[in-house]
């Protein structure tokens, strides 16, 4: 298959290429776009035979569920069934933007969107290309993030065609992505709201509107039916070993101790934020990639310097967690399924 690229600027965009992307959809192809958190791979929801694309496409197993992306508030109708009141405020003060609400699955959207559960999750992005697709599309968009299953997400339309290239018809180049890492998923099917995955909105926004929301980390391996994406331990993976520590201070004791030992006979990179990289200046023939000075780059980046210590060819790449609150609580969830779950 030959994937076509369409730059499209996200201030002026082009009506013919969303179109073409668009008559893609529809006719049951695969189009890879950006939204604010990463590229998604996006089919037809309402066809099962797309959908299976998308599975085919990524490799993905089918038991790890995809989002359904929607363009409008009144869609939400056409996607879910009973949906509770907190659902709406929800999506009157959070969409559109990076916040995936689980619900109670309609008719229209076929079980294999669910990996075969009861339930959907569905987001309305606010990247205007994602926005123009959906509604040139004219239906809803079952899309995952636009890379080969476990490996880290896309955040711009080079790391899809990295590992998509040939799979897929269209990629809608729109530039880097704003955040960098995937939504908050939010379980609104049980007794209390619990948040199955951090993301772009934090545990505190959430709690802002809804006081008795709740947080749940948890592990799927990829042969269990998860309850939403992003739940397997095995996740967001760089091909080199990744070797996680809790804090800087566990980094720091790290440093004076085993790097050096670490370095005998392997390739050695390192993520790190600015302030932190005059601290492995002494350690010779690292690769080191700098997250940048805040914790928002740090999301926005964390996926671009996987991608890129793999490209540079190292062995194992080390990182460590920073305050759990905000989108740290997000950096933390994603190195952790990188690292498949192993704190040193």
């Amino acid at each position: 298959m030959n994937t076509q690229v369409f730059h499209v600027q996200p201030d002026a965009i082009d009506s013919a290429s969303i179109q073409a992307a668009a008559d893609i959809i529809r006719a049951g192809g695969l189009v890879a776009f950006p939204t604010e958190t990463v590229y998604g791979l996006g089919a037809n929801a309402t066809d099962a035979a797309a959908v299976e694309g998308i599975f085919a496409a990524k490799e993905r197993p089918a038991t790890d569920p995809i989002i359904v992306h929607i363009a409008a508030h009144d869609s939400l109708s056409q996607i879910a069934i009973d949906i509770p009141e907190r659902a709406w405020q929800l999506a009157r003060a959070f969409w559109p933007g990076p916040l995936t609400l689980i619900l109670r699955r309609g008719p229209a959207i076929p079980a294999t969107v669910s990996a075969g559960r009861a339930t959907v999750a569905v987001r309305m992005p606010a990247h205007p290309l994602a926005q123009a697709l959906i509604t040139a599309a004219g239906v809803p968009i079952a899309a995952p993030s636009a890379n080969m299953f476990s490996r880290p997400s896309a955040t711009t339309a080079a790391h899809v065609l990295e590992d998509l290239d040939g799979r897929i018809a269209m990629v809608l180049d729109g530039g880097p992505t704003s955040i960098g890492l995937e939504s908050t998923v939010l379980d609104l099917t049980g007794d209390v709201p619990t948040v199955l995955r951090p993301g772009g909105i934090s545990i505190e926004k959430l709690r802002e509107l809804l006081p008795d929301v709740t947080a749940r980390e948890q592990f799927h391996e990829a042969d269990i039916s998860a309850e939403a994406p992003g739940q397997l331990i095995r996740h967001y993976s760089p091909r080199a070993e990744m070797r996680l520590y809790e804090t800087q201070r566990d980094f720091k004791k790290m440093l004076m101790g085993t790097l050096q030992e670490t370095l005998i006979g392997k390739r050695v990179g390192i993520l790190l934020m600015s302030y932190e990289i005059a601290q492995v200046e002494s350690v010779e023939g690292a690769e080191v990639f700098d997250l940048g000075p805040t914790p928002e780059d740090a999301a926005k980046h964390l996926f671009a310097g996987l991608r890129e210590l793999d490209a540079r060819g190292v062995d194992v790449i080390f990182a460590h967690g920073y305050a759990r609150d905000g989108i740290g609580n997000a950096i933390w969830d994603r190195l952790l399924r990188a690292a498949e779950g192993k704190v040193q």
